[in-house]
């Protein structure tokens, strides 16, 4: 078990698991080894907790892999990051960075279509599709229209992927959850209900990368 030690003006002891699998143990200046590792030692079950439930959320990235994006899937192979046919290529070094890389790219190709056409179709209007790092939720909505969605919609089915799309485009027009708001996205989405229960099945997916 790798433990990092942060010493600092403060008054307890606490623990973290980072997301490189550190334990990391912030102490106050002055207190000793012996009562550090008595500390570690008496918290060995929820470190061992921790570090378990971050190896269920790792994703595997080894060459042969398969990977499900926007609802097809692929293999994984080294070479230059990109798709060709079924195989999805990413170089060995730094690979999760570049794997984060490439899904915030085709993110962003994929949910720009996706809100453009809904746009087109429903008649709604928009400043501009982003994509970032957020973990918190799928999809947002600025009062200004710019629609954000984390990169990690691209692990989600075209359905979903579009419900949500509905959904931040339907807060153009109700910027609130009222029932107002609701009646707006299930004119278009009528099971949208359904697929809130179905995003609760890939809350695991924000635990990647």
């Amino acid at each position: 078990m790798n433990v990092v030690l942060i010493r600092s003006r403060r008054k307890t002891l606490t623990l973290t698991v980072n997301r490189s699998g550190e334990v990391v143990l912030r102490a106050p200046y002055g207190v000793k080894k012996s009562e550090l590792e008595r500390f570690l030692n008496g918290h060995q079950s929820w470190i061992e907790a921790r570090l378990a439930e971050r190896n269920r959320n790792r994703i595997d990235l080894a060459d042969g892999s398969e990977h499900v994006l926007f609802g097809r899937r692929y293999v994984l192979a080294n070479g230059r990051a990109g798709i060709a046919d079924d195989i999805l290529y990413l170089p060995q070094e730094d690979r999760e960075n570049a794997f984060c890389e490439f899904l915030k790219k085709i993110a962003k190709s994929y949910m720009a279509e996706t809100v453009r056409e809904l746009a087109e179709k429903y008649g709604f209007t928009y400043r501009n599709v982003r994509i970032s790092s957020a973990r918190g939720r799928w999809g947002s909505c600025s009062a200004k229209g710019t629609i954000g969605f984390s990169f990690r919609i691209a692990f989600l089915p075209p359905d979903i992927c579009r419900a949500i799309a509905v959904h931040e485009l339907c807060h153009t027009r109700v910027f609130n959850h009222s029932k107002a708001f609701w009646s707006e996205v299930e004119k278009i989405v009528p099971d949208y209900a359904t697929v809130r229960k179905t995003l609760k099945s890939y809350q695991y997916v924000m635990g990647y990368l």
